[in-house]
């Protein structure tokens, strides 16, 4: 990929703090470790969300409704994360970014391995529901602070015609993240006793969740806690600013950039956390099996992203944002209905669905960014970010799956659809866009 040179501003020979030389790939391979590593934590969360929780936190319902409560307390980190980049970005003005990112990464790393010693409702009762609201909690308020700006970073510094391109490279953490999680959890599923699994193997993940976290920290505090990137910063303006004087500045930008996305990260849940739970209620595959085939259609994600950069720098990102909610739209008419035949028909919606999800997800954080001045582009982006993924994706489990258990698989389609009118909406409201 080509994100190791044409980075302005950035002089491979000048070292860092520490003696070493920050070459302009760092920053991108900072953001995808970063970025991989968070959403391990989030898919890592979500597949035990499906599989686990409900059997070990609410065995006093069924399965459909232990799901449900499964997902309503999935839906609160989504609700912290803006409290979270509040709460940071102050610690940032005041601390700097390197003392912001370890506290928020040593939150997040012990909000996740804590959840390794979840005890069941048969052990403590109702005490175990509130440890894990908050627990999740404490992993959304952590996801707020981890911002780190790498990603606004490379967007500003991307060569003419490269922006499409610089733009999907944060987001290939998400489909390495899936891969990596339903994978592990795979495994686990089809080698282990269910006794065996329940008592102490969907723990494990867990416990890799945070040894990540480790890794991640020091990948992005040696990029991001160095004078070289220190200076790259201040010289484009990508330093925080107040919460509120942001939203009084950029409270437009900010609503619209958030409903852009909506497309993309409806779409995001309906591929990806949402499938499982049906399959798992609902349909005759094997929880084992399922994951696989999740990992198989991440793939097909993981190339559709690297692809969207090379289509947004030919017909621009918003014309592709576009077409991709249009094609979104037509799909949430035909996914429930594949969704719904066990074998090849939700192979096939499994496999569109990641291949849309690559298109359109590869730039939306890219979209986002571009709304911003320089001068309120890195709290803009974080708090835009956090509303897009708390409207587009925090609810979206839960809403899907109880709207396609209540009235039938068709109205998680009409989520769908409505996720799609939102991006369409929001890009013809966003001029900004269009240039870029």
């Amino acid at each position: 990929m080509e994100v190791t040179s044409g980075l302005v501003g950035v002089n491979p020979n000048v070292a860092s703090g520490g003696g070493h030389a920050v070459r302009p790939g760092d920053i991108a391979t900072g953001v995808i470790i970063g970025r991989t590593s968070e959403f391990f934590d989030f898919f890592v969360y979500a597949i035990a969300s499906v599989v686990v929780f409900p059997r070990l936190v609410f065995p006093f319902v069924d399965a459909l409704t232990g799901t449900l409560y499964s997902f309503a307390i999935f839906a609160l980190a989504f609700i912290a994360r803006p409290i979270g980049s509040a709460l940071f970005m102050a610690l940032d003005r005041a601390h700097g970014r390197g003392v912001k990112l370890t506290v928020a990464l040593l939150l997040l790393g012990t909000s996740t391995v804590c959840l390794a010693f979840l005890p069941g409702y048969g052990q403590i009762g109702a005490a175990s529901i509130m440890i894990l609201a908050i627990l999740r909690i404490g992993q959304g308020v952590a996801l707020g602070g981890s911002w780190d700006g790498l990603a606004s970073l490379l967007s500003l510094s991307a060569p003419a015609g490269k922006r499409g391109w610089y733009a999907m490279v944060p987001q290939l953490g998400a489909p390495l993240g899936l891969m990596v999680a339903s994978g592990l959890f795979a495994y686990l599923v089809s080698q282990l006793s269910a006794d065996d699994f329940f008592s102490w193997g969907w723990r494990y993940p867990f416990f890799v969740a945070f040894a990540l976290n480790v890794v991640a920290l020091f990948a992005r505090l040696r990029i991001v806690d160095t004078d070289e990137f220190r200076r790259l910063f201040q010289s484009r303006d990508l330093q925080p600013t107040p919460v509120i004087s942001t939203v009084r500045a950029q409270g437009r930008a900010i609503v619209i950039g958030a409903f852009a996305p909506l497309a993309s990260f409806a779409l995001f849940h309906m591929v990806t956390v949402y499938p499982l739970s049906w399959v798992f209620l609902v349909s005759g595959h094997e929880t084992a099996e399922f994951l696989m085939i999740e990992v198989v259609a991440a793939m097909v994600g993981l190339v559709t992203i690297v692809l969207s950069g090379w289509i947004a720098d030919r017909i621009g990102r918003r014309r592709l944002l576009a077409w991709c909610a249009v094609a979104i739209a037509l799909f949430s008419g035909l996914a429930p209905v594949l969704l719904d035949q066990v074998g090849t028909g939700d192979v096939v919606f499994m496999l569109v669905g990641f291949a849309l999800l690559g298109l359109t997800f590869g730039q939306c954080s890219g979209a986002v960014a571009s709304s911003f001045p320089n001068e309120y582009r890195y709290t803009g982006s974080a708090l835009t970010s956090d509303l897009a993924w708390m409207f587009g994706a925090g609810f979206a489990p839960f809403a899907a799956l109880y709207l396609s258990s209540t009235f039938g698989i068709a109205m998680a389609g009409l989520y769908l659809l409505s996720g799609a009118a939102c991006t369409l909406i929001a890009l013809a409201l966003n001029r900004k866009l269009a240039d870029s």
